[in-house]
């Protein structure tokens, strides 16, 4: 089996860009109406959404990988680095590396990509392992760098990359032509082009022991601040993690060729998919802080406490809505009082009702949010 960086061509990708450019128009539109949406945000609010945005990237971008982090350690070293209000949680390894990555992003996304920059990102990732011998450098050990899956006896390869040898060329010219790319750069190319092909390059080469796909999507995030110059607060981690299977498999068959314009479809539809999770993020917060201004001085503890929870589980909502038992559980509220409170927050507007009796369920009704 021959992969990409095998072919005599390597790593000229060949790709369409006029197949594009639909794709490109409609990211950079999107990306404005998030900024104008924000427009609408206090600073506080403004604030207390990138911290969630963020964090749930984090989460989510381990989460592709197998690893599941603490969502109130992530929070609390995120809004450390950030310089915001933060408790003083004790943070484990794993979470503290991935913060301080993404944060790192977040405040000097402009930066131009370099090895010392890969290098720092690899050993905030690493941090506190003792099973990775090359750490904050690119691998150096003679073993096939291979992503297998199945028993030890008969593993199938998915994707083999270069050997470890040809790794500091391979990410000399990667990183000459990320930068090139650049808006500012000698060869400017297309916000989605340049994150997608930037992210297949660097699963192709697997430069790190470990780490590398964690790293690569931080890389697809910087290309995309860099088109926008700011930091996009794209939900891309958590976009690729509803698809994780298809996001493999569109790795892989890209990695077996240099044609990337299956590649780059696909990719782009997940950036503009994860543009939009993010638009809806925004109008769930804008709507929030309306429907809480409009009820204040007319709702009790007990429905605030309700609402508040029912805002935690985000613009998804409890699945199939909040029941009456449901409101009981959060509040501790007699069954009559709990009746008498819901009927008395859809009276309000804040919530409506579908079903009826002990199949009546609840859902958020923001005010002009845009859901």
């Amino acid at each position: 089996m021959q992969w990409n960086w095998q072919y005599a061509g390597w790593p000229s990708f060949r790709y369409t860009p006029s197949l594009l450019q639909d794709i490109e128009g409609r990211f950079l539109k999107g990306a404005g109406v998030i900024v104008g949406a924000l427009h609408h945000v206090d600073q506080e609010a403004r604030q207390g959404l990138t911290l969630d945005l963020i964090s749930q990237e984090i989460i989510e971008n381990s989460a592709i990988e197998g690893e599941i982090l603490d969502r109130a350690s992530v929070q609390s070293s995120l809004a450390r680095h950030l310089g915001l209000a933060a408790d003083k949680r004790r943070v484990g390894n794993a979470e503290a590396g991935a913060t301080e990555l993404m944060a790192d992003l977040f405040r000097h996304y402009a930066r131009p990509l370099d090895h010392e920059l890969l290098f720092g990102w690899h050993a905030m990732l690493m941090s506190g392992r003792r099973d990775i011998v090359d750490i904050g450098r690119y691998r150096t050990h003679d073993d096939a760098m291979q992503i297998v899956s199945g028993p030890l006896q008969a593993p199938r390869v998915h994707f083999e990359a270069p050997p470890s040898d040809r790794i500091p060329a391979e990410m000399r010219s990667f990183i000459a032509w990320f930068n090139d790319g650049a808006p500012d750069g000698k060869t400017p190319l297309g916000a989605i082009m340049r994150a997608g092909i930037a992210h297949l390059w660097f699963e192709s080469i697997h430069p790190f022991e470990d780490g590398n796909g964690r790293i690569g999507r931080a890389i697809a995030e910087k290309a995309l601040a860099q088109a926008l110059d700011t930091p996009t607060l794209t939900a891309l981690a958590k976009t690729i993690h509803r698809h994780r299977k298809d996001y493999y498999a569109a790795l892989h068959r890209a990695s077996r060729g240099l044609e990337t314009d299956g590649w780059l479809n696909w990719f782009g539809e997940i950036v503009l998919e994860a543009q939009e999770r993010t638009l809806t993020e925004v109008h769930f917060l804008i709507g929030k802080t309306r429907l809480f201004d409009s009820l204040q001085g007319q709702i009790n503890e007990r429905q605030e406490k309700a609402m508040l929870r029912m805002f935690a589980e985000g613009p998804d909502g409890f699945k199939g809505g909040l029941s009456a038992r449901n409101y009981q559980s959060i509040t501790g509220a007699a069954p009559a009082t709990a009746t008498r409170d819901l009927a008395k927050l859809v009276e309000l507007s804040a919530l409506r009702r579908t079903g009826e009796h002990r199949h009546a369920r609840y859902h958020l009704k923001l005010l002009g949010s845009g859901i």
